[in-house]
């Protein structure tokens, strides 16, 4: 009779190490499955990853009953050990027990079936849903219970665990799965940028993209026709602003297209053709608008072109669908683009680029990461950092890098060498960017 018991007393403790295996591989299985991944297997029709969204949609309440199901099995099993060891051994069965339980739990209930589950979470998730959904069903009153002790003890420390606490946001969590494929190979470097480039429509405005307006090509109304055909045909641009009067005075756009047209209806002659009456009406956009919400209008209105201004109405530069779409797929050339010497790598390591370089466009090119929430060019970043107008061969040092003034015009930085600290003979760049340092 006593064996009998002891065999069954050890019948059981396999069993519940297999419960506690079982357990233990879920919650692996199910926190360290992809979302994603189990969205695209339920479209494909399996009912059980549905259920496994719905236990990973309520992570908390899953933890809390798999956790609980773990303690009841383990602690079980330990107790049960312990009686038969001290049935076998007398009081040298409890540390024999220890020891024994120790060892099987770790193996067998721990690092074997988390080993399992990891190699592949979605589909040890998906085998196993149906059967947790039952144990989140059943240990639902109890884990919630729990919950509202613990976020009670943690408010009385002053810790709030809010509802969507540990949640990412959509574009956190994207990002951070781009950035991780490509530091694994998974994506090349153009392919990052181009995913990166498209989540950051949200985050950026048309201010950071725009052709500054010292660098607009636009056209005087009042000229003599002739000189304004001449002009619009010399021009790289399809679109170009039209100023009367003032030169921050716009009053439509010229097409390209649209003076072709009237010079045929005029047999090639000028004189009969007025510009304001083919050009388009001008259309004006707030500095501080969303290159989404832009990208949306301009596939509203049909547009391409809008003027960007300030809060007080004056023009600060152009936009166009052109410079919205190369955030997303990189710099688009044609034809007829100026090709613009902004960026030279040299033999040392260092770039020598000019101070109208915007910093996303740096950062692209070079690999770097430069902060760009301050300025957009990287004359701009310079002088924010300096606090100051710096004179030629003035040299900086911040965020990594060694900038050195090449050229400068009036007030503005013209050119620029920059190096990598890391690249510096008997520098190492610091794993925290310094405070900037100013060389004479």
């Amino acid at each position: 009779m006593m064996e009998t018991s002891l065999w069954l007393a050890v019948g059981a403790i396999l069993v519940l190490l297999f419960l506690s295996g079982f357990f233990s591989g879920s919650e692996t299985a199910l926190t360290a499955a992809s979302r994603a991944r189990m969205h695209q297997i339920e479209k494909n029709g399996d009912w059980r990853a549905r259920v496994a969204s719905r236990l990973i949609a309520n992570r908390e309440r899953l933890i809390g009953a798999l956790l609980l199901g773990n303690n009841l099995v383990n602690i079980l099993a330990s107790a049960l050990a312990t009686s038969v060891f001290l049935s076998l051994f007398g009081e040298a069965g409890v540390a024999l027990a220890t020891l024994v339980m120790t060892a099987l739990v770790l193996v067998f209930a721990e690092v074997l079936p988390k080993t399992w589950a990891i190699s592949n979470p979605e589909r040890f998730a998906v085998m196993v849903s149906p059967i947790v959904r039952v144990v989140v069903a059943v240990f639902g009153p109890v884990v919630a219970g729990v919950e509202v002790i613990v976020r009670m003890i943690l408010r009385v420390v002053g810790i709030n665990v809010g509802a969507d606490t540990f949640i990412l946001s959509a574009h956190e969590e994207l990002r951070g799965a781009v950035d991780l494929q490509h530091i694994e190979g998974g994506l090349e470097k153009g392919e990052r940028d181009r995913l990166g480039g498209l989540l950051d429509l949200a985050e950026l405005e048309v201010s950071d993209v725009m052709v500054h307006r010292t660098n607009m090509v636009a056209l005087n109304v009042d000229e003599d026709p002739a000189k304004l055909v001449e002009a619009a045909l010399a021009s790289p641009y399809t679109r170009l602003p039209l100023w009367r009067g003032e030169s921050d005075n716009f009053v439509g756009v010229l097409h390209a297209k649209d003076l072709l047209r009237a010079l045929h209806a005029a047999d090639g002659g000028t004189d009969g053709i007025n510009i304001l009456d083919i050009a388009a009406p001008a259309w004006f956009v707030p500095d501080t608008t969303s290159l989404q919400d832009q990208l949306n209008a301009f596939l509203r209105h049909k547009s391409h072109f809008s003027l960007v201004v300030d809060e007080y109405g004056e023009v600060m530069g152009l936009v166009t669908l052109e410079d919205i779409l190369e955030e997303i797929v990189g710099e688009i050339a044609d034809e007829h683009d100026v090709e613009l010497e902004g960026l030279r790598p040299q033999a040392d390591g260092s770039v020598i680029v000019d101070g109208s370089v915007p910093i996303r466009d740096l950062n692209r090119a070079a690999d770097w990461s430069l902060p760009d929430d301050e300025a957009t060019t990287i004359a701009g970043l310079v002088i924010h950092e300096a606090r100051m107008i710096p004179e030629e061969r003035q040299i900086f040092t911040f965020h990594g890098f060694r900038f050195t003034v090449l050229r400068r015009e009036k007030n503005r930085i013209t050119r620029l060498r920059i190096m990598p600290l890391g690249q510096i003979p008997g520098v190492k760049a610091p794993a925290v960017a310094p405070t900037t340092r100013i060389e004479a």
